[in-house]
């Protein structure tokens, strides 16, 4: 890099230097210092070594504002001022500031997640007749199979939605009535028997090898489609091979192996997400789904909404975690507030509760308590929002922790629930 200013060259020189350091890619690097550079024009007035946690606080809540910058580069951005600051600067704060919260809160919502499917309709996909020749797996299968019989899709989503099932089970019927109709060569399952059910059951054991609760599922959703959308309420399939593979026993760790998994969490927000999956017993989404409202400091209690089976219920609020929680309030309000001030501060209500609270949206209440660190437009009504984390971070910062900690025991997030309930006994 030619520069006129032997000390700016040599800033740059050692900066690159320290990417190299953490093998960032030779083609990314040019992009590092692209956005480092932007960081210091937008402060052109402020020498670098009198920045603060706060500057970099107040460019990044900036930059997650604009919506022409993806999930990447977003995060790209974070770690370059993450290797600028802590490596390049050692900046004293830099080692205690948030940079993989920023980086595992950037990432959007697809169309597809369960927080907003029902609310987005999606654009028809047209499937080339050679696509057609794929095997029975995948999107392509359904794909095919809803646009071959798009009235039994529409009438097996109504009868789902009225019973007021969850998405996730709507996607997994759905998709297990596509993987029926591609098995049997696109036949309309109106005009198929009982014993063409059997046969695609057997054929998941025997080919595919598959769990029996992954062949029971699927069983429950053939039965729901014979039975409440074609009218058949007497179908009966008779014997069938069924799969026999044992039910495993969750995994339970130890007060001590929680401990250590805690201490190893370098994500401060994540690590407040964990510690209420284990002291709430709360599931994933419960505790990614919680709003600034649920939590109930007066009485010191959580109520979680629309959980399993569409129930309400309430949790004990554990006291140590009430200092932090409040912290994230205070967090979440003065983002709420910035991004008003911005023009925006809409989050995102179900299709029902916007119609009826049309204000709603835009309440310190409604917020989500874990938000992204990016807006994103609504894929439906193209509407700024600010969504929900997305639930991968804190599953793979578990992992990390997990492995830090030198716990070897198979864990996921739903094991701190188990062992929440465990160490109830």
């Amino acid at each position: 890099m030619n520069m006129p200013n032997d000390p700016v060259a040599r800033f740059w020189d050692n900066y690159i230097e320290k990417t190299r350091s953490y093998k960032v890619p030779e083609k990314a690097i040019r992009w590092y210092v692209i956005r480092v550079e932007a960081y210091i024009e937008h402060y052109s007035d402020l020498r670098l070594g009198r920045h603060s946690s706060a500057e970099v606080t107040h460019y990044l809540q900036e930059l997650g504002r604009k919506l022409d910058m993806a999930d990447w580069q977003f995060c790209q951005v974070v770690d370059a001022l993450r290797i600028l600051f802590c490596d390049l600067l050692a900046a004293q704060w830099a080692s205690s500031f948030p940079w993989g919260d920023w980086m595992d809160a950037a990432r959007a919502l697809p169309v597809d997640h369960a927080s907003i499917a029902r609310d987005v309709e999606p654009e028809p996909q047209i499937i080339s007749a050679d696509r057609k020749e794929s095997n029975d797996r995948g999107a392509d299968a359904r794909m095919t199979a809803e646009q071959t019989f798009p009235r039994h899709f529409d009438a097996l989503k109504t009868q789902i939605r009225v019973r007021h099932y969850s998405i996730r089970t709507e996607q997994s019927y759905t998709a297990w009535l596509a993987r029926f109709i591609y098995f049997n060569k696109l036949q309309d399952p109106a005009k198929l028997d009982q014993k063409s059910i059997s046969v695609f059951l057997e054929h998941l054991v025997v080919r595919r090898g598959v769990s029996s609760s992954t062949q029971s599922q699927a069983l429950n959703a053939l039965m729901f489609f014979y039975r409440h959308v074609l009218n058949q309420p007497e179908i009966e399939i008779g014997d069938f091979a069924r799969s026999r593979k044992p039910r495993r026993l969750p995994v339970v760790l130890s007060q001590g192996e929680i401990r250590d998994l805690f201490t190893g969490f370098d994500n401060g927000v994540q690590l407040l997400m964990a510690q209420l999956l284990y002291g709430c017993g709360l599931r994933l989404m419960e505790c990614i789904r919680l709003r600034v409202f649920d939590i109930d400091f007066a009485y010191r209690q959580i109520q979680i909404r629309n959980a399993k089976g569409n129930k309400d219920r309430v949790v004990p609020l554990p006291q140590n975690l009430i200092n932090e929680l409040e912290n994230q309030v205070r967090r979440v309000e003065t983002l709420h507030h910035e991004d008003k001030a911005a023009g925006y501060g809409e989050v995102y209500l179900p299709g029902a509760l916007a119609r009826k609270y049309p204000n709603a949206a835009r309440e310190l209440g409604w917020q989500y308590l874990f938000p992204s660190s990016r807006l994103s437009a609504d894929p439906r009504s193209g509407k700024i929002r600010r969504h929900h984390v997305h639930e991968n971070g804190l599953q793979k910062q578990l992992k990390k922790a997990a492995k830090k900690a030198g716990i070897v025991k198979k864990i996921n997030c739903h094991a701190l629930r188990h062992s929440f309930a465990t160490h109830l006994l």
